[in-house]
């Protein structure tokens, strides 16, 4: 007995090769293109005085000082807060966009999206548009193929050195990191992180492309929970597209050339009988007992368009991205036609109730505007002015202090009581400051830092200083066993002051 081998679930990768378009879609996606790229590679070169203590690059992830700089703003460690703050933001707006929108963040602003969409560009710009690029893919290599194929995987292979490099800029002063990297001198860390995203784009923006959207990518899959009956997604109005058939232009020249052209009325051409004039049926027309033909005239320009490969009048898929561009394809066919714009839109599960049974859409605001939407706008604002307000009110002093605990105080030979507390300062202000220390407690104690009677320190700039601080209840103080104190820290260039509350720990009674 022999047994068959399984078969295989593997399927190997079809390539995809999108036919050039133009339109409203296809320019905002240039517009976003330019505009991210423009963000993304320029950033680390933007300048920013803060003075001649601290870094004058506007955002600057500083690994060294373990701050985060943005443009006025500075981050510390221990207010790490507002960045969790801003990511909160960023995954609530886009649940907010996604319930408004559907996949928009996908079909115009992923950077795989992005990366993706200039990768096919520079190959257009090599290789010729569809047609050409697929008698391409099947010639045998010759001299001419390898050389369009070094350009294209070259200027890729720029792209991504492009992108990797202006990664870490964000982590260290660029004008001086760039000349590190080309003399041989940068970090061996950085050469690895330049090196890994190097590799990455130029794989996943250049070979794997959709896959990377359909197979490794979770948002698809996550994003099928935030939508509902009111989200936007890109649709193909079969309503109105069925029965397709690609003689309708025929016919309809046939009609033309006998002088009985037909008015459009709705979308549809009607059929008008005239004295001495046959009317003219197509063979679908006569096989389904006169059912009228629809708009869609079976020409593919949607789906060749389709980044994915995808063919969107099978209804959604997994594979579609909401790029929009087999809109552009679609209108651009109707309106060479004759036909209303429109067969494949923007159109929520609701309106498409709505058309199917002959009446007019809901205004597009009374479809954003909804309890699920206002929430996630009222959360997103919410977080965001919290967190301004806190930018504005916190302090440009911090100050913690830890009592050591062994031993917790101390006895003097002159019977006076001390404790010690590990005193740290962070100067936040782009200049050295003077500050000073004082407590305030019943009874009165006496505060000295590093066992020296004056409590005038300066620290440098966007700098945290660590001191000895020690209190002392002098001899016969009527002293409890523990005794609240109140820390006082004082700038005494901004006069700005900050509290810190502890307590003096005495004898037991």
């Amino acid at each position: 007995m022999t047994t068959e081998n399984p078969p295989s679930l593997y399927a190997a990768r079809e390539p995809v090769f999108p036919k050039a378009v133009s339109g409203l879609f296809r320019r905002l996606k240039w517009w976003i293109m330019g505009v991210t790229l423009a963000v993304y590679y320029l950033t680390p070169w933007i300048r920013w005085d803060r003075g001649p203590y601290l870094p004058d690059q506007a955002v600057l992830v500083d690994l060294d000082g373990r701050r985060f700089f943005f443009f006025w703003v500075e981050i510390w460690p221990q207010e790490f807060y507002y960045v969790a703050g801003l990511l909160i933001m960023a995954g609530v707006g886009l649940f907010l966009f996604t319930s408004v929108l559907g996949r928009v963040w996908c079909g115009y602003a992923c950077p795989q999206t992005v990366w993706v969409d200039l990768f096919q560009h520079v190959e257009r710009w090599i290789d010729g548009d569809r047609n050409a690029q697929f008698r391409l893919h099947k010639r045998k290599w010759d001299a001419d193929k390898t050389m369009r194929r070094v350009l294209k995987w070259t200027i890729w292979m720029l792209i991504a050195m492009a992108t990797g490099g202006a990664w870490v800029f964000y982590f260290a002063d660029a004008p001086t990191l760039l000349v590190d990297l080309v003399t041989g001198q940068g970090h061996p860390i950085a050469y690895t992180t330049v090196g890994v995203l190097t590799a990455t784009t130029f794989i996943l923006g250049g070979f794997m492309r959709e896959q990377v959207c359909v197979y490794m990518c979770p948002w698809p899959r996550i994003q099928a929970a935030m939508l509902d009956e009111n989200s936007l997604t890109v649709t193909y109005k079969d309503w109105r597209g069925e029965p397709r058939g690609k003689h309708r232009k025929r016919a309809a020249a046939a009609r033309v050339a006998e002088g009985a052209a037909e008015p459009v009325i709705g979308g549809r051409a009607p059929m008008i009988a005239m004295p001495g004039v046959p009317v003219l049926k197509s063979p679908v027309q006569q096989g389904a007992e006169g059912r009228q033909l629809g708009d869609c005239i079976d020409c593919n320009a949607c789906v060749n368009v389709c980044p994915t490969g995808v063919d969107i009048r099978d209804g959604q898929q997994l594979g579609c991205i909401t790029c929009a561009l087999c809109i552009d394809a679609c209108d651009d066919i109707m309106k060479k036609i004759g036909k209303p714009r429109g067969l494949i839109d923007y159109c929520s599960l609701a309106d498409e109730r709505l058309e199917r049974a002959g009446n007019a859409p809901l205004p597009s605001w009374r479809r954003a505007v909804r309890p699920r939407t206002i929430l996630y706008t009222s959360v997103w604002a919410g977080i965001g002015v919290a967190l301004i307000v806190a930018l504005f009110l916190r302090d440009t002093i911090d100050l913690t202090v830890r009592h050591d605990r062994n031993p917790i105080y101390v006895t003097l030979s002159d019977g006076s009581i001390r404790n010690a507390y590990e005193v740290r300062i962070q100067n936040r202000n782009p200049q050295p400051n003077i500050f000073r220390l004082s407590a305030l407690s019943d009874p009165y104690l006496r505060l000295s830092v590093q066992g020296e009677e004056a409590a005038a320190i300066t620290i440098p700039a966007d700098e945290t200083a660590k001191f000895r601080v020690l209190l002392t209840a002098p001899v016969d103080t009527d002293l409890p066993e523990r005794t609240p104190v109140r820390l006082w820290v004082e700038n005494l260039m901004t006069r700005e002051r900050s509290p810190y509350d502890t307590h003096f720990q005495g004898p037991e009674r």
